[in-house]
């Protein structure tokens, strides 16, 4: 199918029955779609083995339980947030109120991605649903178990009309977005990001790109270095490093890095044991496309852990690579798998400057006790989010946005702000009829002078 005008065209005439406006109808849908990924728990858990051999503990962690525990945090605050938002009115406009609407734009298009195939179709589903929109998610075609799961659920959940799910390769990508949709969510890469961007700016359609880059993490000399190197390795090499807010490089002061890097070591061995290519429950690289990218990354020369891989089952050891430039191909793109290079330096500004002249990235994160070192960096360096000693946990907060900022996005989500995202706020102005300013007028007497005097 390469047509999709036809389900396009359905969800805009059920939005315009007006039924989802209903707080009790995105309630009830919420709750149901809780409950049919609750029943279906078994069945994602077995895709994501299928499709990434992720571990029940990573799968739950990072895929099911944050969509659940997203759902339950919305729908306890979405009447409020629903409400009208009153705003002040200034002395110019005596006599009136003013409010903030929020108004759901309609059909949203939500184009999810293979690394985290379930929660990063649901998330975003979340707030279109919350915000009172129609949805069409198109599900990675690279983790085809996973997308046949999210096709089980929607198709119990609702009705066609109200979400669908359409499945199919970058054809079909391509066809739904020559559709009139009303808003487009996509996570992915950045050249796919552009081309996403192209043809909404062809319809004027709003659109946010949750994209990706190389997010930096600065580790100081006065660093909780064990901790560190546990967090690092945590952040880094989950779902085998297949993650947009990953650590990309570790940029580590000149006179901690022999200790930092044994500490990985020891918190490679402690996660993932001495021998990860044998540990039932590390996570693969989700192709052989991309994992024969990654091991043209490996020069043997730079290896200081790991380095080992299984081509039978697209796997490659936690790895750390030293004596890097700031040149290097692996420094060029996002490395997104299980390869961290780590560089060396002296002074904070030096890495900054190294930073800065980078596209900006999705993530940032910096090791140090010293507050002073932690407001230089943090004030220092544009970039989507992240932490002061820790990696990726930023993610899981709902009050905290997620989203990028330059080539690494635009807009952001998660708990009220997906809820704004997907809304329009609509400003009104409600004047009394009991008087009238005449100053307003401009045929009315003084009333240039009146006007200089509420204005200046």
């Amino acid at each position: 199918m390469t047509d999709y005008s036809a389900l396009i065209q359905q969800q805009h005439a059920f939005f315009s029955t007006s039924q989802t406006q209903s707080i009790s109808l995105r309630k009830e849908a919420l709750t149901r779609l809780r409950d049919t990924i609750r029943r279906h728990e078994r069945d994602i858990m077995d895709a994501l083995k299928a499709d990434l051999n992720k571990s029940e503990f990573e799968a739950y962690a990072t895929e099911i339980g944050i969509v659940l525990s997203e759902i339950r945090f919305v729908m306890k605050r979405l009447r409020a947030w629903a409400r009208p938002e009153k705003v002040k009115t200034p002395l110019t406009h005596i006599g009136s109120s003013g409010a903030i609407y929020s108004e759901p734009y309609g059909v949203v298009l939500i184009i999810a991605p293979w690394n985290f195939p379930f929660q990063l179709a649901l998330m975003p589903l979340i707030g279109a649903i919350a915000a009172g929109n129609c949805a069409v998610i198109k599900p990675s075609e690279l983790t085809p178990r996973t997308s046949a799961v999210i096709v089980q659920i929607i198709n119990e959940t609702f009705s066609e009309a109200y979400v669908a799910v359409v499945e199919g390769g970058a054809e079909a990508s391509q066809a739904l977005l020559r559709e009139k949709v009303d808003y487009i969510f996509f996570t992915g890469a950045p050249p796919v990001g552009k081309l996403i961007m192209e043809a909404a700016a062809r319809r004027l359609i709003p659109v946010t790109l949750e994209l990706g880059g190389k997010s930096p993490c600065i580790v100081h000399k006065d660093a909780n270095l064990k901790l560190a190197a546990k967090r690092i390795v945590w952040g880094k090499f989950i779902n085998a490093g297949q993650t947009c807010i990953a650590p990309d490089y570790l940029y580590v002061h000149e006179s901690v890095k022999t200790s930092l890097i044994a500490h990985l070591k020891q918190a490679i061995e402690e996660m993932y044991g001495v021998d990860p290519l044998n540990n039932p429950s590390y996570t693969r690289i989700v192709n052989e496309k991309h994992f024969n990218r990654l091991l043209a990354y490996l020069n043997e020369e730079q290896v200081r852990i790991g380095g080992a891989s299984d081509r039978d089952t697209l796997r490659i050891e936690p790895t750390v690579l030293t004596g890097v430039e700031a040149d290097d191909e692996v420094m060029k793109d996002e490395i997104f798998g299980p390869i961290m290079p780590l560089l060396a330096y002296d002074e904070i500004d030096e890495v900054l400057a190294a930073i800065n002249s980078r596209p900006k990235a999705l993530a940032l994160y910096i090791f140090s006790e010293n507050k002073a070192v932690q407001k230089k960096v943090l004030t220092g360096a544009s970039f989507g989010g992240g932490c002061v000693n820790d990696t990726v946990y930023h993610f899981t907060s709902p009050y905290l946005p997620f989203g990028g900022v330059g080539s690494s996005g635009m807009g952001a989500y998660h708990g009220q702000s997906s809820f704004k995202l997907f809304s329009h706020r609509k400003s009104v102005l409600k004047m009394t009829t009991r008087f009238d300013l005449p100053f307003r007028y401009p045929h009315m007497k003084h009333a240039l002078q009146r006007v200089r005097r509420f204005l200046k």
